[in-house]
């Protein structure tokens, strides 16, 4: 007896066979055929999805991106046309530039309407193609199985990244005979790079002839699984090792090696010692230019090795002498079984008074003040030392974001979510729902500014009707912090447009039936952070920020690494 069954169901058959459990979307029009397949994998004995209704399709993205980076498996979003997936376009941007995997499935038109500027028509796949690993139209029900299981292939291998699903109506309602199809192979596409044994002994032998050996240590360490592998590799070697913003929870902040973070507002000793290594090994990241300041003068006493499974990456801002093309979770091995054990006490040492001229100058005074209003370094530092071992951090785009990643405690792999590359403000808020889906058993401490709070502020809906367990730190300081920073230090202090009204927050909380808390003396910080993580379900603790509070230390955009200044 033949299984007949429409387009649609077909895309639910074919997401459960990926291992989908959590969906975020927000039905319209050209997606409703799929939404009423959809109600009946969502309750009673044929459940298999949970659907979380975001407020907006941006949240959407975002959601499926949290749930992507902490839980290791595709995020999904589903939407419907026109405006519905053009609110998706940056969530999409942002999951390409910081290598998430995620899928966005989005109705379209049926394709005799396609090119008529139907209603709610966009040519998504034109738009979407810059923006994403790939993207494709389904125009027949019989192309469903195989273009969902290409899809999650290639959003979750190699280098991830998302894929675009742009799912014609007419597809949608067309019945086929199901036979489901696993897409494990496609010409041309190589996602795991084969190993050269010869880069690898090249590598080695650099290290084991190196005096000042430094490590920087991207997201592709998380990304690759290899959190193990980096630390046998450091051990061995003995080397000490920066982190990338994505980075952070690579490695334990407690590690020995751990020698903080790198970029333009990473910690002191790391970043000046790029400039003084003899080999600088670079896992999984990018030569971002927050992280290498001006290309012209970075690193150029070192040699330079680059191991990353995108050989795209490999010699696009730094010139590299080695350049290892693979997996990390299989280079990292490979490479270490042929170093010899190491010890570098003279190098790791003369970071230490580097060290403590940041913690007297910078971190002192902003995690331990005596007098004024609060500052943002005080916040995160009562919320990290209070939070859970594995706790999450989740951040919206600013200030709250550079003092929250430089403060926070990271103890576990996957503890962090916050947008890296595109830099999207709104990001956090539903980051941190779809946190909650992705690693339900962690806490989540979502940091946020005034200006993102109220970018993704239609999320808290969707947080007040899932219980969403996020624990929510809106540190308002009335400003656009950042860009009021900026214009104080490169604009002459003239502050266009960066001074913000802000709403009640005390009122919005009460109409969402979220628990709330003001701060405006730090005596009460320490019992207000204790309310919050302890209190069942989401929470949002307000604080009342010096307006002016600024991030340090700081090298100045297009100045060099070792340009950083530690006060203004």
């Amino acid at each position: 007896m033949r299984d007949r069954i429409t387009g649609s169901k077909a895309l639910m058959r074919a997401l459960q066979a990926e291992g989908v459990k959590t969906i975020f979307g927000y039905p319209g029009g050209s997606i409703m055929p799929v939404y009423d397949a959809l109600f009946d994998y969502t309750r009673g004995e044929k459940k298999c999805f949970d659907h979380i209704l975001v407020r907006h399709e941006q949240g959407a993205t975002h959601a499926a991106e949290g749930y992507a980076r902490v839980s290791g498996e595709v995020g999904v979003a589903l939407v419907t046309s026109g405006p519905g997936v053009t609110n998706t376009l940056t969530g999409i941007a942002d999951a390409m530039l910081d290598s998430t995997p995620i899928i966005v499935i989005a109705g379209q038109v049926p394709i005799t309407a396609l090119g008529t500027d139907a209603f709610q028509e966009v040519d998504l796949v034109g738009v979407s193609q810059p923006i994403s690993k790939w993207s494709y139209q389904i125009r027949r029900a019989e192309d469903v199985a195989w273009a969902v299981s290409r899809a999650f292939y290639i959003a979750r291998t190699g280098r991830p990244g998302p894929v675009v699903l742009d799912f014609a109506k007419n597809a949608q309602v067309e019945e086929i005979d199901w036979e489901p199809r696993k897409v494990d192979f496609i010409r041309s596409y190589v996602p795991f790079p084969k190993l050269d044994a010869m880069t690898v002994s090249q590598a080695a032998e650099l290290i084991n002839n190196a005096k000042r050996p430094l490590a920087l240590v991207g997201q592709g360490v998380e990304l690759g699984n290899a959190q193990e592998e980096l630390k046998t590799f450091l051990e061995k070697a003995d080397i000490p090792a920066g982190r990338t913003m994505l980075g952070l929870s690579a490695l334990p902040s407690n590690h020995p090696l751990n020698a903080g973070m790198l970029g333009m507002h990473g910690n002191y000793a790391v970043n000046l010692k790029e400039q003084e290594c003899d080999v600088l090994i670079a896992i999984g990241m990018r030569f971002s230019d927050r992280v290498t300041g001006n290309l012209k003068t970075y690193a150029r006493q070192a040699k330079i090795i680059h191991l990353d499974i995108d050989r795209s990456e490999i010699d696009k801002n730094v010139k590299t002498d080695v350049a290892v093309v693979a997996d990390c979770k299989e280079s990292l091995p490979a490479i270490t079984a042929l170093l010899n054990k190491a010890k570098h006490t003279e190098w790791r040492n003369s970071f230490r008074e580097l060290d403590e001229k940041e913690r007297a100058k910078v971190i002192e005074p902003a995690i331990h003040p005596t007098e004024g209003p609060l500052l943002m370094g005080e916040v995160v530092n009562a919320v990290a030392c209070q939070a859970a071992d594995d706790a999450i951090l989740v951040t919206d785009v600013g200030q709250n974001q550079l003092f929250a990643t430089r403060y926070f405690k990271y103890h576990h792999k996957r503890s962090i979510c916050t947008s890296g590359g595109l830099g999207t403000m709104g990001y956090g808020m539903p980051a941190a729902i779809g946190a909650t889906f992705g690693a339900p058993d962690r806490q989540v401490c979502c940091f946020m500014g005034d200006g993102g709070f109220q970018m993704c502020i239609e999320e808290l809906g969707t947080i007040m009707e899932q219980k969403s367990p996020v624990k929510m730190i809106l540190m308002n300081n009335h400003y656009l912090g950042n860009v009021r920073q900026w214009q104080d230090m490169f604009w002459m202090r003239r502050k266009s447009f960066t001074k913000m009204m802000n709403p009640c927050y005390e009122l919005i909380a009460q109409g969402y039936g979220i628990p709330y808390v003001a701060v405006t003396d730090r005596k009460d910080l320490a019992a207000a952070v204790e309310k919050m993580l302890h209190t069942d379900g989401p929470f949002i603790m307000e604080c009342a920020i010096k307006e002016e509070d600024n991030v340090l230390p700081m090298t100045p955009p297009g100045m060099n690494v070792n340009d950083m200044m530690l006060e203004l």
